[in-house]
């Protein structure tokens, strides 16, 4: 090929030096794409929702990153210093001084995922009658603060309700509409501020350590303890870098480290920035309430020197928390995210910005305008999607939401979306151009898209299991 007729690269065009991921290929999983009439078949046989595929059926899984994570050489030898000892494994020491030095928490609760770790927190802190406030909802730490007893209070800034507005750190909360909580109910029901790094919910978008600061100041006033989501905080800590004053040139680790320090304590579900598979624990800096948690978890869990976990899963976290932390990681881990959010943006399709750190969010009420929410129309899209090209996403609208406990009656969220969520380590550029070209398809038929009615619906958290069909044309 002569050297005038050389394509130019993404980096070139843009005036910039490309970047590469900091990892090469040790080990690969085989893959292949069916056909669009096996697919059109699955996706039926599924009801419509994609968490009943089956994964053989799927070419590339953007269902979430939750556990789907590529392992490193390090974390994989871990596994073989497994102390699989019932009490006492080093393998629990060796996490717990990693989550010390990273999070800087005193006390550690291993769990078997986040969601263990929801559980116990909301079982011990929140009582009936009490309000959690928090920076937007999140699917399984709702349902655990109602299931004992408590109701959940949006306090996130106006502006992470609308997918088009470009505020940077758009996971805020607004201290005005927690100070007015605080007066309406008093701050002897609120047991705890729930606040999220980047807000999955909300598509992905961090909160700035300057809303942290303050949020700090007010609670203190009150005496009001501060629970972090840290699942994807190491992603919240590259945004401040990227975009908040007076953090540019430093370490994402130092940044972490910073945040934490603002809060009492902290819940992880480690398959997201930990790297690793399962997982999660319960961290905090209070003696009392870390004997209550300690336990809890032997009752739900396990001893609390495994919480549900083998050795092997433990020295694997240990090993991912130190690699997540890494600058090169990051900054790869956000740009493939990046990738895929500014070649849609170039086309025209619309998604949540800004870009957020772990998924790309596909606004499903403007792309399918035509279908009414109460027909699903993030579901529908969805499932389109799959259809398209054997790219599995997942719906974070109307569905996800539920129902309202005390009426009955479906919630419906100003944010209808896809996610598109990467697993880290996993996909390669070539994966993502795959992905944008099958939105752009679906995007350019939109007109034909029919909505769902739902046929079957579970008690609790509807959206794993809930089946749809498709409306008559």
């Amino acid at each position: 090929m002569p050297p005038d007729s050389i394509p130019m690269t993404a980096g070139q065009q843009r005036g910039r030096r490309s970047w590469a991921e900091p990892w090469k290929i040790k080990m690969v999983e085989p893959i292949h794409m069916t056909t669009r009439e096996f697919r059109q078949k699955a996706i039926a046989e599924a009801g419509y929702n994609t968490f009943l595929l089956r994964s053989e059926d799927v070419y590339i899984d953007l269902l979430t990153d939750s556990g789907t994570n590529a392992m490193s050489d390090r974390q994989w030898a871990g596994l073989m210093l497994g102390d699989e000892a019932y009490a006492g494994s080093r393998n629990f020491y060796h996490l717990e001084e990693a989550v010390r030095q990273h999070y800087g928490y005193r006390h550690l609760v291993p769990t078997h995922q986040g969601r263990g770790a929801e559980h116990i927190l909301s079982q011990i802190r929140i009582k009936p009658g009490d309000y959690v406030p928090g920076n937007m909802y999140f699917t399984t730490t709702r349902l655990h603060q109602e299931l004992a007893g408590g109701t959940f209070v949006d306090v996130i800034i106006a502006e992470a309700h609308d997918p088009a507005n470009l505020h940077p750190f758009k996971g805020n909360v607004d201290l005005d509409k927690l100070q007015d909580l605080i007066e309406k109910v008093g701050a002897e029901k609120i047991p705890y501020v729930s606040l999220a790094g980047t807000v999955n919910m909300a598509g992905g978008q961090p909160v700035s350590m300057a809303n942290v600061r303050a949020l700090r100041e007010l609670t203190d006033r009150y005496g009001i303890p501060i629970y972090l989501d840290a699942t994807r905080m190491v992603e919240n800590c590259y945004f401040i870098q990227q975009r908040e004053p007076g953090y540019a040139g430093k370490p994402v680790a130092e940044i972490l480290r910073e945040f934490c320090a603002y809060t009492d304590g902290c819940w992880m579900s480690a398959k997201k920035d930990a790297l690793v598979n399962i997982g999660g624990w319960l961290a905090m800096n209070d003696q009392e309430l870390f004997d209550e948690a300690r336990n809890m978890v032997v009752v739900y869990e396990g001893l609390h020197t495994y919480g549900g976990l083998a050795g092997r899963d433990l020295e694997a976290m240990a090993i991912g928390i130190e690699e997540s932390t890494r600058d090169d990681h990051i900054r790869s881990r956000v740009g493939q995210v990046e990738y895929l959010g500014q070649m849609l943006l170039d086309w025209g399709i619309p998604i949540v910005q800004p870009v957020g750190g772990h998924a790309i969010f596909l606004d499903a009420r403007k792309i399918y305008e035509h279908i009414p929410q109460d027909q699903f129309p993030a579901q529908a899209l969805t499932a389109d999607l799959y259809v398209d090209s054997g790219v599995r996403g997942m719906e974070r609208g109307i569905v996800s939401a539920g129902r309202d406990p005390a009426t009955g009656d479906h919630r419906y969220p100003k944010l209808e979306l896809v996610r598109l969520a990467f697993p880290r380590r996993v996909y390669t550029q070539a994966h993502i151009d795959v992905v944008a070209e099958s939105v752009q398809a679906v995007y350019e038929n939109r007109a034909q898209a029919r909505g769902l009615r739902m046929g079957y619906e579970p008690k609790h958290l509807r959206f794993f299991q809930a089946r749809f069909e498709p409306l008559p044309e």
